[in-house]
């Protein structure tokens, strides 16, 4: 049998985050690299905490790879989905967290386009951890279907 292929990634964010994307056009989403992303992939966002569902997705328009915060706030401003603050909080809870010795992995910057909110959110079959996980083909499908979206509608 042939191996599916992966044709995107899901991770998990608190809704509040996802709403900037999703309903405010924020179109820079930020994390410390866990998977291999490539332009063209689909992200399908999970909201974390309140509500636990898939609700919605976007196309991989480019994806980089920077180890200064600082950097990716001057480079991407407003169009960030956390305000400067944020993300820099969140890299300081990253370095407490951080193994000693271990270089830490440079933060994966993806650009979206094509987002789309799902009309139904969609209940994941099983937990999503922090660092995220491959999408499938098959499993794509499913999702587009249980969430009201026409298959392969772009």
């Amino acid at each position: 049998m042939m191996e599916e292929k992966r044709i995107g990634v899901t991770f998990p964010v608190p809704k509040w985050f996802l709403d900037r994307i999703l309903e405010e056009g924020k179109r820079v989403f930020v994390k410390p690299s866990t998977l291999r992303v490539q332009p063209g992939m689909k992200v399908v966002f999970y909201a974390s905490r309140e509500g636990q569902a898939w609700i919605g997705e976007a196309e991989v328009e480019s994806v980089e790879f920077i180890n200064n915060v600082e950097e990716i706030i001057r480079k991407y401003k407003d169009e960030l989905f956390l305000t400067a603050k944020e993300l820099r909080d969140y890299a300081r809870e990253r370095q407490k967290w951080h193994s000693r010795g271990r270089r830490p992995r440079p933060w994966m910057v993806l650009k979206l386009k094509d987002i789309r909110k799902y009309s139904k959110p969609v209940k994941p079959p099983r937990f999503i951890a922090v660092s995220g996980r491959y999408i499938k083909e098959e499993e794509y499908r499913e999702i587009q279907r249980k969430s009201g979206s026409r298959e392969g509608s772009q």
